[in-house]
């Protein structure tokens, strides 16, 4: 029998106590406790909605298709629309309308092929196919019959159109589509509308749920059919009988159905989403907005999306991730080498990162000390030129900007440091503290908000070009003591403080290089927190100050929405901070008092799992 050096290529480690740099996968022997212990990333147990940008047009009863959340299509409207709009991961686009304009329909593919068929039309039901090529619909040839609220499933060469309603009521009718043409298959068990579906090809598929009409009691049903290429076979139902459910897979053995009503519009909403694994059904996370009449499609378990729907006419958008997910979570880092708060912070990661000045208590000195973290510990260096605190800065450890802030007298001042020493450059136009900034190295930054020590808020946005500032777009709402995160092109400012107004707040901005988008707020209002970022579309917010004192809450941004994950080991505000959504750390601020402690978060998080019999 092959042992463990033969199968892995390494023996196991002996270590007294735990072994710290054990990597993922590896099994170690832990000789004071008389374990054998396996390290193993952490991930999501269970998976969960979250809430993506909104729809340029409010629908219901439309079709879509897509592989994956971060690549989808949604195309028709109730009652008659042909409007399509394409998903990014992160927001909508109107694209080349369908060539009918109709509703009631479905579809089935990726956001690059993508297949229709009927629907309901102008002046009735549709038998018309239609094809999407990434850019353009072009109908091709059509269905055998008239029929509307029937399902698509699988893709634009091989694919199914089964039950729906045609002039005389619901049908069980099955339709084979071999890429050119329609030809009839094997019915349905049970005659069927206002369902869903989803499905490999024309020979895997499986639909999910069913309306039935008056007299019929209850008007809905959880029936579900697999089709295997030949027929159609009844396997478990749902646990909550259904219409109008949305279902995303690319099999007819990994399903995800959300949402749906108890019977015909207007029906009561449901939330529940339902896991399907080919034998049975799982009840799991439920949809953030209770809907019906929507649209989905995706890889089931692990993303999808669900758009649209009712009561009314919606645009909102959801996003599945699937258990198994990667958790992030804060470690312990090596403390600053002087307690400090209010300090700047720049770097792309937490293993490369520089503190910049700051206030040290008692008496809250202002100072020009600078600290370079390399992943494990501070190391002091060359100190700014000006001693300041309430300043922001960006770019890298290398190559640094700090602007503004309070000497106490507040500053426009600007300094430039090139990983050995710091230079003064050009002032910014307007003289200010608690001010917000990023960047990508000291020759492009962006300053925006903050404050004049006295009761005016800034909304001016200040560009830096290498050797100037000057005034841009400004912000839509005037506040100060915010974080900014990304670049001078791509930005995002979240929270902050409005003096004379809502006091702390959750407004997230969004910058394009040009000018400012109001977008999602985020979940804690709050200021005085700190981020960090790439771009516009992907920064992580975390700490700060709000109702009811100091934030541990650590949020992610994904270019439409914030989803809060794994909190700070220590609730504090006034701190440094930098990083990515991956890469990232906090750093001194006052907490039940001014601190040194440094945390370091990694997008991906490891446990450690003892072996029993």
């Amino acid at each position: 029998m092959a042992d463990y050096k033969d199968i892995v290529g390494t023996a196991v480690r002996n270590n007294a106590g735990a072994l710290t740099s054990a990597k993922t996968g590896e099994l170690f022997y832990d000789s004071t406790n008389l374990d054998f212990i396996y390290r193993q990333p952490n991930v999501t147990s269970a998976g969960a909605w979250r809430t993506g940008g909104n729809l340029n047009t409010a629908r219901t009863y439309q079709g879509a298709a897509g592989a994956s959340s971060e690549a989808f299509i949604t195309f028709g409207n109730y009652p008659r629309q042909a409007i399509t709009e394409l998903w990014n991961g992160a927001s909508w686009t109107e694209v080349n309308d369908l060539n009918e304009n109709k509703g009631l329909i479905s579809g089935a593919g990726t956001s690059t092929a993508a297949i229709t068929s009927g629907g309901n039309a102008d002046p009735g039901k549709s038998l018309n196919t239609e094809l999407w090529n990434g850019t353009n619909w072009t109908e091709v040839n059509n269905l055998p019959a008239v029929v509307s609220r029937n399902i698509n499933h699988g893709i634009t060469t091989s694919a199914l159109s089964s039950g729906g309603e045609e002039p005389g009521g619901a049908t069980a009718n099955t339709n084979s589509w071999n890429g050119t043409s329609w030809s009839e298959a094997g019915d349905l068990n049970t005659a069927r509308q206002l369902n869903s579906g989803v499905g490999a090809s024309s020979t895997n598929a499986i639909t999910v749920g069913n309306f039935k009409p008056a007299p019929a009691s209850p008007p809905v049903a959880a029936i579900v059919e697999s089709w295997n290429g030949t027929s159609w076979t009844e396997v478990a139902d749902l646990n909550t009988g259904r219409s109008y459910t949305t279902s995303s897979g690319n099999t007819n053995t990994e399903v995800t159905t959300s949402g749906g009503e108890a019977g015909d519009n207007p029906g009561a909403a449901y939330a529940q989403t339902e896991l399907w694994n080919g034998t049975a059904w799982t009840e799991t996370t439920d949809l953030n907005t209770a809907r019906g009449q929507s649209g989905s499609m995706g890889g089931a378990f692990t993303s999808a999306l669900h758009v649209g729907g009712s009561p009314g006419k919606s645009t909102a958008t959801e996003e599945w991730t699937g258990a198994g997910a990667n958790i992030g979570a804060w470690a312990t880092g090596g403390n600053l080498n002087v307690v400090k708060q209010n300090m700047s912070g720049a770097g792309t990661s937490n293993t490369a990162a520089i503190s910049m000045g700051g206030e040290i208590p008692p008496s809250n000195t202002k100072t020009g000390q600078t600290e370079l973290y390399d992943g494990t510990s501070w190391t002091e260096v060359n100190d700014m030129n000006t001693a300041r605190a309430k300043g922001t800065g960006g770019g890298t450890s290398t190559s640094a900007l700090i602007f503004g802030g309070s000497e106490p007298t507040i500053t426009a001042k600007t300094e430039s440091f090139n990983g050995t020493n710091w230079t003064e450059v050009g002032d910014l136009n307007n003289s200010r503290q608690l001010i917000a900034g990023c960047g990508a190295d000291n020759t492009a930054c962006l300053a925006f908000g903050g404050e004049d020590g006295d009761a005016a808020n800034y909304a001016i946005t200040e560009l830096w070009n290498g050797s100037s500032w000057s005034e841009v777009a400004d912000l839509n709402t005037a506040r100060n003591n915010l974080p900014g995160a990304g670049t001078s092109t791509s930005a995002l400012g979240s929270g902050g403080y409005v003096q004379g107004g809502t006091a702390n707040v959750a407004i997230t901005e969004v910058w394009n290089g040009s000018s400012w988008s109001e977008t999602g707020d985020l979940n804690t209002a709050r200021s005085a927190a700190r981020s960090g970022g790439a771009s516009s579309t992907s920064v992580l917010a975390f700490a700060g100050y709000g109702s009811p004192g100091n934030q541990a809450v650590t949020e992610e941004w994904n270019g439409s929405s914030w989803t809060e994950v794994a909190d700070l080991s220590t609730a504090r505000q006034a701190l440094g901070g930098n990083g990515t959504t991956t890469s990232a750390l906090a750093f001194g601020g006052e907490g039940t008092a001014i601190t040194a402690e440094t945390e370091e978060w990694a997008g991906s998080s490891i446990a450690s799992k003892v072996l029993t019999d």
